[in-house]
Formats: C-alpha cells, sequence, structure tokens
C-alpha cells in the first residue's frame, strides 16, 4: 500500500475512534464487561416485574410500566446466545433511548449488573475484529482496552434489529 494510503486509512481509524471516544456505562453480562454511551441511558433501576407478550421473540421478556409509560424489555443475555441465568440482586434494568423508524424509543435492558462509568480517550478504542457477516459485529462500535482488560462497546440503536423493533413498536401501540 502506497504511503498515503496508509496515512489515509490511519487518519480515518483515528477520526473514528475520536468519533466513539466519550462516557460510556459498563456492566456485565456472565463473564464478559459491555459498555453503552451514557447519553443513551435514561435511567438505571433494580429488577421490577416484567409482563410478559405473548408471541414475541424469547431475548423480548416483555413489557414494563415506567411512570405510565409502556417500555419494551430484552434480555441482553438472551439477545446474544449467551445461557440464561437466575436473576440476582445485582440484576437490573438500563433504560435507554435508542433510534427507531418511528423516532426515539425508551428501551430497557436487563444486564446482570451495572459496573461503572468510563470516560474513554480515542486511543484507548480499537476496531471490531472482523468475525464474518452473520455475526454480533455489525452492532459494536469497539473494543475498549481499560486496565489491562477489554470492555466490549454497542452501539445499542443497532443491537436490536429493525423486525425486533417494529415488534416491540406493535406492542407499545396496542
Amino acid at each position: 500500500m502506497p504511503p498515503s494510503m496508509l496515512a489515509t486509512s490511519e487518519t480515518a481509524s483515528a477520526a473514528l475512534a475520536d468519533q466513539r471516544a466519550g462516557k460510556y456505562l459498563t456492566f456485565q453480562l456472565a463473564n464478559e464487561e459491555f459498555g453503552i454511551r451514557v447519553l443513551k441511558v435514561r435511567e438505571i433501576m433494580g429488577l421490577q416485574e416484567i409482563t410478559a407478550v405473548p408471541q414475541t421473540p424469547v431475548h423480548i421478556k416483555g413489557v414494563i410500566n415506567l411512570r405510565g409509560k409502556v417500555v419494551p424489555v430484552v434480555d441482553l443475555r438472551l439477545k446474544f446466545g449467551i445461557p440464561a441465568a437466575e436473576y440476582s440482586q445485582r440484576t437490573c434494568i438500563i433504560v435507554t433511548q435508542v433510534r427507531a423508524e418511528s423516532g426515539q424509543v425508551l428501551m430497557g435492558i436487563v444486564v446482570d449488573g451495572v459496573s461503572d462509568v468510563l470516560t474513554l480517550n480515542g486511543s484507548e478504542i480499537e476496531d471490531t475484529p472482523d468475525f464474518g457477516q452473520d455475526t454480533a459485529g455489525q452492532y459494536l462500535l469497539g473494543m475498549a482496552k481499560v486496565k489491562g482488560k477489554v470492555k466490549i462497546l454497542l452501539d445499542i440503536d443497532k443491537v436490536l434489529s429493525a423486525q425486533d423493533l417494529r415488534n416491540l413498536n406493535s406492542i407499545i401501540e396496542k
């Protein structure tokens, strides 16, 4: 590769890393740590009663009533193909705001526990390795290296497929 193309590629990668820099809420699923942008988080709440909705995918646990609003709840363990686990005292729901076809939508995600809020700069974030087309790579922002550990940064807007969001919208509108 010519040096000018290499420099352009490095510049583009650095610009992407700078775009991803910022504050992230980190949480656990099984033995892994994940992060989502703090700007997407609306609330962190303890586990509460989730009303099941018939004929929804297994990872859509149902809905909760959040101050008069119906908010769909997704179990990220099940969405990511991680075996289900017994909910504990650390299990919580992170209420996030995601972009859908109809605009911004509140969505709850069940996680094993919330860890920390990290401020990451671009140099701490690497591009996601290429795992092939049909993998979770499509909704990963990158991998953060913090104190010798890797944290998987999620693009929460892309975690749910367009079909999931349509299903959730039909639940909310009923």
